[in-house]
């Protein structure tokens, strides 16, 4: 009997065999237990030369081993080490299956982003072991990814996602406390963690914070917390008057990267806010040697903050909260008109206030006079309606008649179209008895300034075009409170403890300094979309594990990411990513009595 080392493989339907060496008649080995290890030790020699790595293999004498590498030599002298190298299986194709398909593109994709980011040295630094380092990058990507609480986020990790795979943490050891521990752990170093960020993305991206943009936002409880110190009544952005609110005030650049964020108790007001944040504008800004202009929403522009910022020497940009009726042109300057992105006319002209330093600017737009007219229509036929409600109830017999109690009801009316309740005046008539007969109600003639108002500055800017670039920025923290609120679901909170609650808030921030490092590269390339539809895409591209039986009967299993689709690899492409995690990893599960294991075998041949 002579024996040869043979390559099987599959080439257009038919099975092919290729001789890579032939071994003889074997005879210094008489059994076939030593056959079967040369054989297993040849093909592990080649692997090794090819991967670099030693696979198990039956451990064999001397004299197998000395021919396992007399034969390897002649398989490389002849070179066959590649071919024999190759990954070649034959294949029952009724046998091919996929299973344990995970979502990974846009998980793969945060990775990248907080590699790019280097998070993970504010966590070296603080001395965290790599466990809680791989658990702290699970959960900011999963709250990025798929926001929801640490109960279902677990169990989206433990069924959905491929999270882990790219992250390293034993997905078995996901559980819904562990993700509230490493919230916390997370929250304690806030401060480092944003100082990082702050700088990180001013290196990375070559920005320098000569504009920046602070506002509060709210969010209100499901929940009683009647034992939170943070948790008050307020004015809620939602209309949530009935919840408790916390609050959330953040500083970010033009480029809508987040330089510092705080949390004030519900019931705290715009306007008081500031003076808790000036101090650290400064230390978490980098304005090439002077101080970035502060580019405020009307709701913090009071004079007291304005003389604060005066007082810490910034420039500052807002629109201002009166002085409509006090400004008169400047007769040295002359109006300037530009479009809004729907091309209705803007007009921007300077104006001056007797008495104040500052500089003004009165801005008319169309567009903002048709939106706030339409508002007006829409509230006026509200509160009209609810008028002639109380007015039907005087005609019905069961209907309420009382002075009081109608007066109650005007009021409760009055309460919830305050906006243009103002403007009416309303009379009530009474019989001899004291009930009301007759409600009327007449418009006062109001001077209503529709789509103008004033912006109020420090900048000597002598050109109105860039004092209206510059107050456009503050867009960005409207994109940025509806990213947080929506698309990251910071709204609203069910944790039950102040600590809870500021963990969630400042996983949210994370989250968002992950979108908006994504979308701001993105926009820089062309690509617009919003982070729920970036997410969508990146959804197609998948992790799955495909198992095969080849012609020895040996399970074999490929874990492998699927290729990216065009527009998943247009992302990829724009951001300058890798498209996938890992290639492949390859597992082969051998029968006991296989020969060979991979992708070779030994095989008899008949003396002739």
């Amino acid at each position: 009997m002579h024996y040869r080392m043979v390559e099987s493989y599959r080439v257009n339907d038919q099975v092919r065999h290729e001789t890579i060496l032939n071994l003889g008649t074997l005879d210094e080995l008489p059994e076939v237990e030593q056959k079967k290890s040369l054989g297993q030790r040849i093909n592990d020699l080649m692997r090794q030369s090819v991967t670099g790595k030693t696979s198990l293999f039956v451990e064999t004498d001397d004299l197998t081993e000395q021919l396992a590498q007399k034969f390897f030599q002649e398989i490389k002298n002849k070179q066959r080490i590649n071919k024999a190298g190759g990954d070649y299986h034959v294949i029952d194709t009724q046998t091919i299956k996929n299973k344990d398909v995970r979502e990974a593109g846009a998980e793969w994709l945060c990775y990248q982003a907080l590699e790019q980011l280097q998070v993970r040295n504010v966590f070296e630094q603080k001395d965290w072991n790599e466990t809680d380092t791989q658990l702290a990058l699970t959960h900011i990507i999963s709250r990025a990814v798929y926001p929801a609480s640490e109960y279902k986020t677990s169990r989206w990790i433990q069924e959905n996602s491929s999270v882990c795979e790219i992250t390293g943490y034993p997905k078995e050891q996901i559980t819904k406390d562990k993700l509230y521990e490493i919230s916390h752990r997370l929250f304690s170093v806030k401060d480092e963690l944003e100082k990082h960020l702050s700088k990180k993305t001013n290196e990375l991206f070559d920005l320098d914070d000569t504009i920046i943009i602070y506002d509060l936002t709210n969010t209100y409880y499901e929940g009683a917390m009647l034992g939170s110190k943070l948790a008050k009544f307020g004015r809620s952005k939602e209309k949530r008057n009935d919840a408790r609110l916390i609050v959330l005030a953040v500083v970010v650049n033009a480029e809508g990267f987040l330089k510092y964020s705080q949390i004030f108790e519900g019931n705290m007001s715009d306007c008081n806010s500031l003076q808790h944040i000036i101090g650290e504008l400064s230390k978490r800004t980098s304005a090439s040697g002077r101080k970035p202009v502060v580019v405020l929403d009307a709701g913090i522009s009071s004079e007291e903050n304005l003389q604060l910022l005066r007082d810490h020497q910034y420039d500052y940009l807002c629109v201002s909260r009166s002085g409509m009726r006090k400004y008169h042109v400047d007769p040295n300057t002359q109006p300037v008109i530009i479009t809004d992105n729907k091309n209705r006319p803007i007009t921007l002209q300077k104006v001056k206030i007797d008495g104040v330093l500052d500089n003004f600017i009165l801005v008319e737009s169309l567009g903002k006079t048709l939106k706030e007219k339409s508002i007006y229509s829409r509230f006026t036929e509200r509160f009209e309606q609810a008028m002639n409600q109380i007015k039907l109830g005087l005609q019905k017999k069961s209907g309420i008649k009382q002075h009081n109690k109608v007066w109650e009801r005007i009021g409760r009316a009055k309460e919830k179209y305050q906006r243009v309740a103002k403007f009416y005046e309303i009379n009530t008539a009474q019989d001899a008895n004291g009930k009301v007969i007759d409600i009327t109600w007449n418009q006062k003639p109001i001077e209503k300034n529709e789509g103008r108002y004033l912006l109020r500055t420090t900048l000597d800017e002598k050109d109105e075009k860039v004092q209206w670039t510059i107050y456009n920025t503050i867009r960005e923290i409207e994109a940025t409170f509806r990213v947080l609120k929506t698309d990251l679901d910071l709204r609203p909170i069910y944790h039950k403890t102040d600590k809870a609650s500021m963990a969630h808030l400042h996983l949210g921030l994370l989250a968002y300094q992950i979108v908006n490092t994504v979308r701001y590269q993105l926009k820089q390339k062309g690509i617009n979309s919003q982070w729920i539809e970036i997410v969508r895409i990146m959804n197609t591209q998948k992790m799955v594990t495909t198992t095969m039986v080849d012609q020895y009967e040996q399970n074999i299993l490929v874990r492998q990411c699927s290729e990216p689709v065009e527009k998943v690899s247009a992302i990829y492409q724009s951001l300058n990513y890798k498209e996938k995690p890992f290639s492949r990893k390859k597992f082969v599960v051998p029968q006991t009595e296989i020969f060979l294991k991979n992708n070779t075998d030994l095989q008899k041949v008949n003396d002739r």
